[in-house]
């Protein structure tokens, strides 16, 4: 049996029955049939489409890492352009105006964009799950976990500003007085002596959960992932390649520079978050320079009480910013006790230079007792000195506290040495050990064998000379007689 596949498609259904191709002759169109099994031989499933599923799953993964970083793009595109109409709006341009509705425009159509790249993005992920399981039938793939997650991401991802402000009768809905004008319209609105958190801002403010897209990115074009290596040695040794162990692996290896870019991201974006809420109340922390205090301050739990927030979303973004403060630190303080600690080769070489100090501190005490027992012994032969005994009595004892305090210490100290065995090194060792008593033993083996050989010569040999002994003396008789 054949199996059929157009070369020029790549999308096209693995039938397995035959492989065409075309071929142009001088402007002629052949075409060619290649078998890829005996004829009257039938391929099984995996050894038919093995290839096949593996160039597949090669070219769903490629497309999989570019539709993530064009969402990505996308996704910051729409933050940006929010983040470039509330600091516009109204300074440079009126809500009323025609740039107002184009940048507007603008995040609903990056908006839009992303949402189908996001359908695209699951669209290959359900392939490949296809392809990994060897299945055929796309719903089986649609667990409620899926689906749940896919709808959320789409929830997240469909948040944007809506331009509701443009009407002109916009301030008397929210509450603001007529003739009045709002310095933003992104701003909190207060009726009746109660605080609500305006539309507009709490939209612009959920745009940033778009960035949960950073991982999958970080994820999808780690080298991690696309190494070959890894990925084998890690499926031997059952690990998941998630976001979770990729950033432990860049913890491990760009701790500093990792942490850094982390805070001062969200530094800016917790200040202008902030800045946001905070500014139509014309207040100080309005301003980007005491936001920026303000969150640092927050950031790091020293809370000078200078600056304070005065609305309700200025206080829940620093809360927010306090609890990534502590967990923040927590990490830093983890990162500095890791560079700080010293490693295998410095902690042998200082365990074995303190050994050798305590060993040096161990003869000196007992030598201090063997003193002190000798001046004890030479004042019990004279009389009338018990002061002095009684004096050499107490430094006797004092030079056995010693010298037992001593050891006890020596004694925890290679304990704790003991402790630090390198077993990699201990194993590699031991494969070195066995590896050399293998080839030894294979030598061992081919001295016997040679020896062997050599007796079997030597037995010939005898063997040979005894007959021409007993030839010799046959023919010595012959001539005797």
């Amino acid at each position: 049996m054949e199996m059929t596949a157009r070369l020029a498609h790549l999308d096209t259904k693995v039938d397995g029955r035959n492989c065409d191709g075309l071929v142009n002759h001088n402007g002629e169109t052949t075409e060619i049939r290649v078998p890829l099994s005996h004829t009257g031989k039938r391929l099984g499933p995996i050894e038919g489409g093995n290839l096949y599923r593996l160039r597949d799953r090669k070219f769903l993964l490629e497309d999989k890492k570019r539709l993530c970083a064009w969402a990505l793009g996308a996704a910051l595109l729409g933050i940006l352009l929010m983040v470039l109409h509330a600091e516009l709006c109204p300074v440079v341009y009126q809500p009323e105006s025609i740039y107002a509705l184009s940048i507007n425009g603008l995040i609903s159509f990056s908006t839009g964009c992303l949402l189908i790249l996001i359908i695209a993005f699951h669209y290959k992920d359900i392939r490949l799950f296809i392809i990994d399981h060897n299945q055929v039938d796309w719903r089986i793939a649609m667990t409620s976990n899926r689906v749940l997650g896919i709808s959320l991401e789409l929830i997240v991802c469909a948040i944007h500003p809506v331009a509701i402000y443009l009407r002109p009768d916009m301030g008397d809905r929210l509450g603001a007085k007529p003739g009045q004008n709002s310095s933003t319209p992104l701003c909190l609105s207060s009726s009746h002596k109660e605080v609500m958190l305006d539309v507009e801002l709490l939209l612009s403010a959920l745009m940033f959960l778009r960035l949960y897209l950073v991982h999958r990115a970080v994820l999808l074009h780690s080298k991690v992932l696309l190494s070959a290596s890894y990925r084998s040695i890690g499926s031997l040794n059952n690990i998941n390649f998630s976001f979770r162990f990729v950033l432990k692996v860049l913890m491990n290896k760009y701790p500093a520079r990792t942490l850094l870019v982390f805070i001062m991201f969200f530094w800016l974006s917790a200040a202008w978050m902030l800045r946001l809420c905070e500014r139509q109340q014309q207040v100080e922390t309005g301003g980007m320079d005491k936001a920026l205090w303000l969150i640092a301050i927050t950031f790091l739990t020293v809370g000078y009480g200078d600056v304070a927030p005065h609305t309700s979303c200025g206080k829940l973004v620093c809360l927010f910013t306090g609890v990534m403060g502590v967990a923040c630190t927590a990490m830093l303080v983890a990162v500095m006790t890791k560079k700080l600690a010293l490693n295998k080769g410095e902690k042998h070489v200082h365990f074995f230079m303190m050994d050798i100090q305590i060993s040096k501190r161990i003869r000196h005490a007992a030598a201090n007792v063997l003193r002190e027992c000798w001046l004890l012994h030479r004042t019990t032969h004279t009389k009338d000195n018990s002061g002095e005994h009684r004096h050499h009595q107490r430094c006797l004892l004092e030079a056995i506290r010693v010298f037992r305090d001593l050891r006890l210490k020596q004694r925890k100290l290679r304990d704790y040495a003991s402790e630090m065995v390198d077993l990699s090194k201990m194993q590699m060792i031991m494969c070195d050990l066995s590896a050399n008593w293998n080839s030894s033993y294979h030598e061992l083996e081919q001295r016997i064998i040679s020896m062997e050989q050599k007796l079997d010569e030597l037995g010939r040999s005898f063997q040979n000379t005894s007959e021409l002994l007993t030839q010799a003396l046959h023919h010595r008789r012959l001539d005797h007689r």
